[in-house]
């Protein structure tokens, strides 16, 4: 039996010529990561992700309003056995007019369930189809990787105390791509379904979040840093008095199987009962967070520790 290659599809209320032009802007749905032409026959264009992710591709064939294929020339993976998954494999876009509404059917051919790389693969072309690439279509705006800066590759370095304060620490793999991972700890929809359902919450550094637990108490947190999909931090503004003044960052990273979360909660003045009640919370909260990715259902606050 022939093995199945990834294939996804979307059917949206747009003409053909408008998803055919939504496909070949490759920076506002994929990654701004990107050097060279996307638009023209033959053409070659270069795609890296941080350390993790290089190939180099040519557009092999453009139909305007029907087709685009695009062959994979060369390929590099940090996390697979075979760095060179990929390489020499087809990505398809077939445009197909249906009554008032235009389907795109997506395929990877070649990528199959054999590959090392499949499951990050097809969660990562499904985020960049179904979301992105819809969103662009639909709304003009797109949820491409943006422009990396010097040095955003280096996440996940071991911190070291100043000896002064106090760290939480959490690390977990979650068996999803950053993309959707990101979502999940920037969104309002996201925090929500796994923190707690009383949220308030933009994804802007300045904006203030504020989480209700209960009647009685809430915490807020200004966003401080944001580097999709790689980077969130916060600083707490109001909370229990321990928890003021401390920040709160979420280091994530690509992996084989999903994403590496590396959180860390600093500037505890001390090791108090809040400290150590805080530490399992949170234990209990990125299982939620994992659940979430996993299966679209987390355990936010008051079911958290059930």
């Amino acid at each position: 039996m022939k093995p199945l290659d990834f294939t996804t599809s979307i059917t949206v209320d747009a003409a053909p010529q408008q998803v055919f032009d939504a496909v070949n802007n490759v920076r506002g749905w994929w990654s701004e990561n990107i050097e060279g032409a996307t638009d023209k026959l033959n053409a070659e264009f270069s795609y890296h992700y941080q350390d993790v992710h290089r190939c180099k591709i040519r557009v092999v064939e453009i139909e305007p309003a029907r087709k685009v294929v695009w062959h994979v020339l060369e390929n590099y993976f940090k996390f697979t056995d075979d760095k060179t998954e990929w390489k020499d494999t087809s990505v398809i876009f077939e445009i197909i007019r249906k009554e008032d509404k235009t389907e795109l059917k997506f395929t990877h051919e070649g990528l199959t369930p054999a590959y090392e790389c499949y499951q990050v693969c097809h969660d990562a072309w499904t985020h960049y189809i179904q979301d992105s690439l819809q969103s662009l279509i639909t709304t003009g705006r797109g949820k491409a990787t943006p422009k990396e800066e010097a040095g955003s590759s280096e996440n996940l370095k071991e911190k070291t105390s100043d000896g002064t304060t106090k760290s939480i620490y959490h690390r977990l793999l979650i068996p999803a791509p950053v993309e959707k991972v990101y979502e999940a700890i920037t969104t309002q929809e996201g925090l929500a379904g796994w923190w707690t359902p009383d949220t308030t919450a933009k994804a802007e550094i300045g904006s203030i979040l504020r989480f209700g637990f209960g009647p009685d108490y809430f915490k807020k947190m200004e966003v401080t840093d944001l580097k999709p999909y790689s980077l969130v931090k916060w600083r707490c503004i109001q909370a229990f008095e321990d928890w003021i003044g401390t920040t709160l960052t979420f280091e994530l990273a690509p992996h084989q199987k999903g994403t590496v979360l590396l959180f860390h909660h600093d500037g505890w003045k001390s090791y108090t009962s809040e400290f150590a009640s805080c530490s399992f919370d949170w234990a209990l909260f990125f299982r939620s967070l994992k659940f979430l990715c996993e299966t679209g259902k987390g355990f936010p606050y008051p079911e958290f520790n059930k």
